[in-house]
């Protein structure tokens, strides 16, 4: 599926380049102010609950260590084919809204589970370092999945992400951000079938349009035709001059 503002990609390797060249450099600074200055970026329980909501954007461009290659090059695989085939704006919307619905919804249900029980959200949890651009890419490549034009393959890579997605969450070893992980994964889904449903509709809307003036103009036509006085031709005078 390739959207009318598709372009070539540019904002995914400046942004992959960026937390890339972000990494190296924090990394330099002495382990203490490092580990602070990634605590006051993270979307975690202590600072979405007091009001810190920029950190739902400052936390996208910050990472714990510098991304490994493999990962580094699926990342920007990801966020350059979406914004590819889709436009810079809406590879980005999708990202974000991945990003930061997950961080949202993590939250809320850390906050729902220390209600229930002290037990369950240790003070560590709430102070626990949680940035990086995992959730935003788990959204990017939940809605390409979905957008496959081929139903076989669409099918194949949907279930094979669920299957991924669901997995860590059932390990024992699981933590918040493995739901965090599932959560953007199901959000990209969500948005890239909502992709679909717009892209048809608006051929839908183009595919009727372009009948019904190709309608009209033969109906303009027929109308033409049938209203012009019928002219008989003109004959030579048959009689001898």
């Amino acid at each position: 599926m390739k959207a009318p503002s598709a372009c070539a990609p540019w904002f995914a390797p400046l942004y992959v380049g960026a937390v890339q060249l972000g990494a190296y450099a924090t990394a330099r600074l002495p382990a203490r102010e490092r580990a602070e200055l990634l605590r006051a970026h993270s979307t975690n329980v202590d600072n979405l609950r007091a009001g810190r909501w920029r950190t739902l954007a400052t936390s996208a461009v910050f990472v714990e260590s510098p991304l490994p290659v493999p990962y580094g090059i699926a990342l920007l695989a990801a966020l350059g084919t979406a914004e590819a085939a889709w436009g810079t704006r809406r590879a980005a919307g999708t990202f974000a809204a991945g990003h930061i619905g997950a961080s949202v919804l993590v939250y809320g249900g850390l906050r729902a589970a220390r209600a229930l029980s002290h037990k369950a959200v240790t003070p560590d949890i709430e102070r626990a370092v949680d940035v990086g651009a995992s959730y935003g890419f788990y959204a990017t490549v939940g809605a390409l999945a979905v957008s496959v034009p081929h139903r076989g393959a669409r099918a194949a890579a949907t279930a094979g992400l669920l299957v991924l997605g669901v997995r860590p969450v059932l390990s024992r070893r699981r933590d918040f951000t493995d739901a965090g992980h599932l959560t953007a994964l199901l959000l990209g889904m969500g948005a890239g079938a909502a992709f679909k449903i717009r892209h048809r509709a608006a051929d839908r809307h183009t595919t009727g349009h372009r009948t019904t003036s190709r309608r009209t103009t033969g109906h303009r036509a027929a109308v033409r035709r049938a209203t012009t006085p019928f002219r008989r031709p003109v004959r030579a005078d048959p009689r001898p001059t």
